[in-house]
C-alpha cells in the first residue's frame, strides 16, 4: 500500500501545540491561552473541512480524476473534525463539571 500521498496527514499540529504548552510552562496559563489554541484548531479544522469540499466539486466537475487524493483529502478533514468535536466534548463536561462543584 503506498502511502506517499498521506504524508500531510500527521500529527505535526498535536506537536506544534504540545511545544507551546511547554514554552509557556513558566509562564500564567489562563483560560485565554487555552481558548485561544482551541479556536485556532477550529479554525484549522474548518480550512481543511473547505479544502475537501473544493477537492469534491473539482472531482464532480471532471477538473481532478485522482480518487486516491481526494479520499486523503477527505479523511484528513473529517480527522480534524472528529479531533475538534472530541475536544469541545471535553470542555463542556469540565465546565459542567466545574458548575457542579459546591463552593
Amino acid at each position: 500500500m503506498d502511502i506517499s500521498a498521506l504524508q500531510n496527514v500527521t500529527a505535526d499540529y498535536i506537536k506544534n501545540v504540545g511545544g507551546k504548552v511547554n514554552q509557556s510552562a513558566g509562564q500564567d496559563q489562563g483560560f485565554q491561552s487555552v481558548l485561544q489554541s482551541v479556536m485556532d484548531m477550529v479554525n484549522e479544522a474548518n480550512d481543511l473541512q473547505n479544502q475537501s469540499e473544493e477537492a469534491t466539486m473539482r472531482f464532480a466537475l471532471g477538473y481532478a480524476t485522482n480518487t486516491h487524493d481526494l479520499k486523503a483529502i477527505q479523511e484528513k478533514a473529517d480527522i480534524a473534525l472528529n479531533y475538534t468535536i472530541t475536544v469541545r466534548d471535553k470542555m463542556l463536561e469540565a465546565y459542567k463539571e466545574i458548575m457542579n462543584m459546591q463552593i
